[in-house]
């Protein structure tokens, strides 16, 4: 009986495995032979990426920009009619709303019919100043033809350097720059003046032509307006040691002639003491030194006269002289060649 047992339970135990297996294999018939992988999730929507803001919309309201917009349409339908003088006012004024690239090239263009030349540069120039891509590929090859050909055949340049500080440039009368430096600056071809001063110094007053297409380059000299004192000979006691010498011959001449008188006494004095009815031989020394030294007291008056009247001569001749300093400041100018006009700019500055 337990043997029994024992069977029915091994068999029952196999029966189980055999039913597991056959759960097993027709649980892999229901899977297909190639599994297919799973879809991966719907990816979340990105917000669209805004474009990167220009930098002449920073700032603007719509409400300037419409404003402009309107006003610049007005402005090329005036173009269009060649009512150029009202189109540039609307231009200007649509830029008083908006300082746009194209608003500018646009106002370049009619100055440029106008016949402003210098505007119109200083325009085209704001046209360009945002870099590539600021206008359409088209434009911005207009804007930089027009600039080379106000360049090339109606614009000059005036380049001035100074090197004195504080020294004040002008240009045609009106303010430019202080030194020391140089500047360079568009101009109409003609005559234009350059002006430097300095406290001190004297004015240069330079006229200077400027032609179409060329530069004209200068530099600014500068001399001090001073006044000065000197003598004829740096040597000031010359003339009084003439003078002293004159003084000394005359009081030489005066001692002589004292000498002279007094001798010439006391052999009067002699000759009336000793002489009677006769005169005793006298060998006359007294007083034929006496003379002696008469002449020589006449030359040395007559020579310290002439020293006296040549030392006040030459103190005369070497008296302290005031004068002004000379006047050697000038304008070198050269004509070169005018900058291309990526280089150029209506006024630009280089300072040491």
């Amino acid at each position: 009986m337990t043997s029994l047992g024992m069977r029915r339970r091994v068999g029952d135990a196999g029966l189980g495995v055999v039913m597991l297996m056959c759960a097993a294999l027709l649980g892999a018939g229901a899977v297909p032979a190639h599994a297919e992988p799973q879809a991966p999730p719907p990816a979340q929507a990105q917000p669209p990426t805004e474009a990167p803001v220009r930098p002449w919309h920073e700032g603007v309201s719509e409400e300037r920009r419409q404003k402009a917009e309107q006003l610049f349409q007005e402005g090329r339908e005036l173009h269009r009619n060649l009512l150029l003088a009202d189109a540039r006012a609307k231009y200007e004024q649509a830029l008083s709303y908006w300082e746009h690239p194209e608003l500018r090239l646009y106002l370049g263009r009619v100055l440029m019919r106008i016949g402003l030349p210098l505007l119109a540069h200083e325009n085209l120039e704001k046209a360009l100043r945002w870099g590539s891509g600021a206008l359409a590929r088209e434009l911005e090859a207009e804007a930089r033809a027009a600039l080379g050909e106000l360049l090339a055949h109606e614009l000059a340049m005036i380049e001035i350097r100074c090197d004195e500080p504080g020294a004040a440039v002008l240009l045609d009368a009106k303010p430019w720059f202080v030194g020391p430096g140089v500047e360079r600056r568009l101009v109409l071809p003609g005559e234009h003046i350059v002006t430097a001063r300095k406290a001190g110094h004297y004015v240069v007053v330079k006229p200077v032509v400027a032609l179409a297409g060329k530069r004209a380059s200068g530099m600014v000299r500068l001399s001090a307006d001073a006044t000065l004192t000197e003598r004829r000979w740096k040597a000031a006691w010359v003339p009084w040691s003439v003078v002293g010498a004159g003084a000394a011959l005359g009081l030489l001449g005066g001692g002589l002639t004292w000498q002279a008188s007094a001798h010439h006494e006391a052999a009067e004095r002699k000759l009336q003491r000793d002489c009677g009815p006769k005169c005793p031989a006298n060998d006359g020394s007294e007083y034929d030194q006496s003379i002696l030294e008469n002449r020589i007291a006449i030359g040395s008056f007559i020579a310290g006269g002439a020293a006296l009247i040549a030392g006040g001569a030459l103190v005369y001749m070497n008296r302290p002289r005031t004068y002004r300093t000379e006047d050697r400041g000038d304008v070198e100018v050269e004509i070169a060649p005018a900058v291309s006009s990526g280089a150029a700019g209506l006024s630009t500055r280089i300072s040491f």
